[in-house]
């Protein structure tokens, strides 16, 4: 075949090309009864099909055709193949659908048919709640009670293909593409110029077989000549269809959902360290004292009396004297080294241990910095209660050989000068008004709090930690997404952990997410989005896809909208729209940082006060060991 093998070349004539074949085109060719069982919209198809003597169920998603866009209002239209939280409600209901159906004896199989740019970043989706959307459709498919196949057909663009890629096989076409970002998006947020697709894809490497490779795919359907040779593209797809439906209604529902389990725990570990996780259980348990103290941020910007033009007002004493007194102070509205504006903050002068002491918010208007894994751990934890879990796991431990690179090396080497945690989660145990919990908490200051593999395997670890130990957990979100210079295999820490956050489920044990500023990418639309209870801080930026990929795409931003206390008011109207939403139920509730530990606990409180004595997961007097 004459698919070109530069991955430029294949992303430009092939996998982008207008005459590709859209779902569209092929499904009426595989599936000669398909029926439209809810109105498809132009980036929707949903529709079921006798075939195979099963009632396939199809979710097909695909860009749009040249005829789709010949007018002005089409072509202003951004969001062409982007999934919309309205088209990932109409995914929920029919999933449900088809588990009702199987139910009452049907054979159902679910096809899942993949071609987009990636989820919808409007902020229309965004205030409606698009990353929870997400997360749940992740969950669905982890354990839902059906067969299930997708197929890349042209574009898997993050999120938006990850919420119905995580099936029971997984195919993609030669000249498909998936990535943890569209190369613009990956261009703009990696060299802030979404111009630079060459370098982003070069960096991404998402061919069939790279893919196959890393375990996120597990078969490759060779493309035929011509890209628009729609009859070619369904032969092969059908064919590979027909054999997989076939082979897997031979397969008990018990083992395949045991497989998918057992593959999410996988992603990201290299095959050679998964070899060895036998042996390295033990150290899974491990606790280590906290002896870290509370150091400030890296990026504050402070100075002393002595060096800063102030004067002395009536109050200067001798506790103010710089000779006396050199401590040093912070400037709300000029607290950051990277930040030059002040008119957001009303100009109070704060000695830097108040400031510290008061969780990085200033005591006068409550404008608050974006805090670390410490200023986190002082807030939530008792004082000297945290013992940290796997501290010195890094991503030369788990990633595969070729994606430790010297670039992405010495990236990891910056980010640990900048805290002196070693990645972007921490984990381990901890108390809570005297209560021992499970707690993770993201270091925003080590690579912004990206989700890497070593995230989501420390996140994997204290999961099983809990349900060993019988201890709720409370995870607090500080995230800026997943980590880009890893590829996919850091987009499918979002699978490994949801389906941790399943696994506390299946035994029972209470789960609390606390969304802190910002609470964004893989982060929020994977286990955060599913805590028992959701909590956030008022100013907390809850949303998919950051405000400047956004602007940098086109799209109007309006951060107010997707801040905690705007999204906390605007969860009741999800009650009233339960068809919608569906198990999403928003924000609970928003509580400013020196009171977010409270909060918790009154959850924790209720919650073990609601359980048979016999099954209460802890003891009031227990010592945190």
């Amino acid at each position: 075949m004459s698919v070109p093998t530069d991955v430029v070349e294949i992303f430009r004539r092939r996998t982008r090309s207008p005459l590709r074949p859209r779902s569209s085109d092929l499904i009426p060719i595989i599936f000669p009864t398909f029926r439209l069982v809810i109105p498809s919209s132009d980036t929707l198809i949903l529709g079921e099909a006798e075939q195979w003597g099963r009632n396939v169920f199809v979710i097909a998603q695909q860009k749009p055709k040249p005829e789709n866009l010949r007018t002005k209002e089409d072509l202003a239209k951004l969001n062409h193949g982007m999934l919309t939280a309205e088209d990932h409600s109409h995914i929920v209901r029919f999933l449900k659908r088809a588990v009702t159906k199987s139910y009452h004896g049907e054979l159902v199989s679910v096809v899942t048919l993949i071609d987009t740019y990636g989820a919808d970043i409007s902020m229309e989706s965004a205030s409606r709640y698009q990353a929870f959307f997400i997360a749940h459709l992740i969950r669905d498919f982890l354990t839902i009670p059906l067969p299930t196949i997708s197929v890349i057909i042209g574009e898997g663009g993050s999120g938006g293909a990850l919420a119905i890629q995580m099936t029971d096989r997984r195919a993609q076409f030669d000249d498909a593409l998936y990535a943890t970002a569209p190369p613009e998006s990956l261009a703009a947020i990696i060299f802030r110029d979404p111009t630079k697709v060459r370098e982003a894809l070069m960096l991404s490497r998402p061919t069939a077989e790279e893919l196959r490779r890393l375990g996120i795919i597990d078969h490759v359907l060779p493309a035929p000549k011509l890209v628009n040779d729609v009859n070619g593209y369904a032969k092969v797809l059908g064919a590979y269809l027909e054999k997989t439906v076939k082979d897997l209604a031979r397969r008990k529902l018990a083992a395949l959902i045991r497989l998918r389990r057992s593959r999410a725990k996988s992603f990201g570990v290299y095959q050679e360290e998964a070899k060895n996780r036998k042996g390295l259980w033990n150290s899974f348990f491990r606790l280590t004292p906290l002896r870290r103290k509370a150091t400030p941020l890296p990026d504050l910007k402070t100075f002393s009396l002595a060096s800063h033009d102030l004067q002395p007002g009536v109050d200067w004493g001798e506790d103010s004297d710089p000779a006396v007194n050199p401590e040093e102070y912070v400037k709300c509205g000029d607290m950051t080294l990277k930040n030059s504006d002040h008119a957001t903050g009303c100009g109070a002068v704060i000695p830097l241990s108040q400031f510290m002491a008061n969780h990085y918010v200033c005591p006068n208007c409550g404008r608050s910095l974006i805090m670390g894994a410490m200023g986190w751990i002082n807030c939530l934890a008792d004082p000297d209660s945290f013992q940290e879990m796997n501290r010195d796991l890094s991503a030369a431990h788990l990633l595969h050989p070729s994606l430790m690179t010297p670039e992405y090396q010495a990236f990891l080497n910056r980010q640990g000068q900048r805290t002196n945690f070693h990645e972007a989660l921490v984990t381990g145990e901890g108390a809570i008004y005297g209560y021992p919990v499970a707690l993770a908490i993201c270091e925003f200051y080590f690579a912004g709090g990206t989700m890497g593999v070593v995230f989501g395997e420390k996140f994997f670890r204290l999961t099983e930690y809990a349900c060993n130990k019988k201890l709720p957990l409370i995870s607090l979100c500080c995230s800026g997404g997943a980590r880009l210079l890893e590829g996919v295999p850091a987009l499918t820490q979002m699978v490994k952990t949801v389906n941790c956050v399943t696994r506390l489920k299946r035994y029972g044990l209470p789960y609390i997410s606390v969304l802190g500023d910002p609470s964004t990418g893989g982060a929020i639309a994977s286990y955060a989005a599913l805590g028992d209870i959701i909590i956030a801080e008022p100013n907390a930026l809850v949303i998919f896809t950051g405000p400047r990929v956004m602007e940098a795409r086109g799209f109007p931003v309006r951060e107010e909208d997707v801040r905690g206390e705007t999204l906390c008011r605007n969860s009741r109207h999800v009650y009233e729209r339960l068809d919608f939403y569906g198990d999403i139920r928003g924000i609970h509730e928003v509580a400013e940082r020196r009171d977010l530990k409270r909060a918790i606990f009154k959850y924790l409180e209720y919650n073990r006060y609601c359980q048979p004595v016999s099954n209460r997961y802890w003891s009031p007097g227990r010592k945190v060991v």
